[in-house]
């Protein structure tokens, strides 16, 4: 597979009053042609700052500290800003979590649409138009041609975040990053918008990093899923392997801690809190919470450890001379409610080609 990104040794803090947060802390994965990859874990672990430092899009008391963004052979990190807005849009576009604030008010939709095309393109007002026209169409908004000069007040949730979606690919982006596109919407819509953003990834081959703290989500939407806690990648594997093989103790904490219609009334929680990144343990960050955490926990951060090609793990759990440990039975209860959500959302999906 041909390979559109590639992170390595990422670390990025913040200079706050408190003192420096150790944000970004080592993070490493690759981005290939065409794929979904899915960066999951709780606010605070890390995945919007590592997203929007491939935009470079961090906020002024920022610093990368080390680490390379390959892209096209070149390091994001070495260009300067004028470098980086011929690329933000044109090549890696992002969809960002609220569309209201995404949008400007008091600019039409059809510009919007064509903005990003006008400015990175040699083309004419009318072309662009056409070209918005067509995505608006391609995005599932009815009565496109009608509704060009309309403003985001006029739509509704999910029509502008299919809004902001056609500005994302109007310019047919290698690379789209999408920070919880779907967080804002009931489920119904969800399901269309990541049926969208499939559909349309088919199309034009885009590849996609999809961030989100809901599981359920990532179980359809994602050909590969990177774990991340305390500001680091702890697991990563195929989505069969992350849902049907997981490794890391916080993996297991996550899958557990998903609702099902039989845990209503006695939905788990991972014990504890993230850890305090102005001063970042010494060892695993996620020992305090982990029930199996060994003495080395507290001394050395775990190296990654091989499962498969395509799935590794940072745990003390998986070294040789590890006490075996058996997953909690919440892990193993939910490999059937996988499979039955993996089945419900093929009939959505299809119900949803029809009409």
């Amino acid at each position: 597979m041909e390979k559109v990104l590639e992170v390595k040794d990422l670390k990025i803090s913040f200079d706050t009053f408190a003192g420096k947060v150790h944000a970004i802390r080592g993070v490493e994965f690759d981005l290939y042609r065409g794929e979904t990859l899915a960066i999951v874990g709780e606010s605070g672990s890390g995945k919007s700052v590592t997203t929007r430092s491939i935009m470079r899009l961090l906020a002024k008391n920022a610093n990368v500290d080390s680490g390379t963004i390959m892209f096209k052979n070149e390091d994001l990190n070495k260009k300067d800003d004028k470098a980086m807005q011929k690329i933000r849009g044109r090549d890696i576009a992002m969809i960002f979590q609220d569309p209201m604030t995404s949008l400007n008010p008091t600019m039409t939709i059809g510009k919007q649409v064509a903005e990003p095309l006008r400015k990175h393109e040699k083309i004419s007002k009318k072309e662009a138009m056409n070209t918005a026209l067509e995505l608006l169409r391609l995005v599932g908004i009815p009565d496109a041609e009608k509704r060009l000069n309309n403003y985001p007040h006029q739509f509704s949730g999910g029509q502008r975040q299919r809004i902001v979606i056609a500005i994302a690919l109007i310019c047919r982006p290698e690379i789209l990053i999408a920070d919880e596109p779907t967080t804002a919407l009931d489920v119904t819509i969800q399901a269309q918008i990541i049926e969208l953003m499939k559909d349309i990834q088919e199309k034009i081959r885009t590849s996609i990093i999809f961030i989100t703290h809901d599981l359920g989500v990532v179980a359809n939407v994602a050909d590969r899923v990177a774990v991340m806690y305390g500001g680091r990648i702890v697991e990563i594997g195929t989505s069969e392997e992350i849902f049907y093989n997981p490794q890391h103790p916080y993996t297991w904490g996550l899958l557990s801690s998903m609702p099902t219609l039989e845990t209503q009334d006695s939905l788990y929680a991972i014990p504890g809190s993230p850890p305090d990144l102005l001063d970042p343990p010494t060892g695993d960050a996620f020992y305090p919470r982990n029930e199996f955490a060994m003495q080395i926990d507290t001394e050395e951060t775990p190296p990654f450890f091989e499962i498969s090609p395509t799935h590794k793990a940072a745990t003390w759990l998986l070294a040789p001379q590890a006490p075996k440990v058996t997953p909690p039975q919440e892990i193993v209860n939910r490999h059937q409610h996988f499979q039955k959500i993996m089945k419900e959302r093929e009939l959505v999906q299809k119900k949803l080609r029809e009409v």
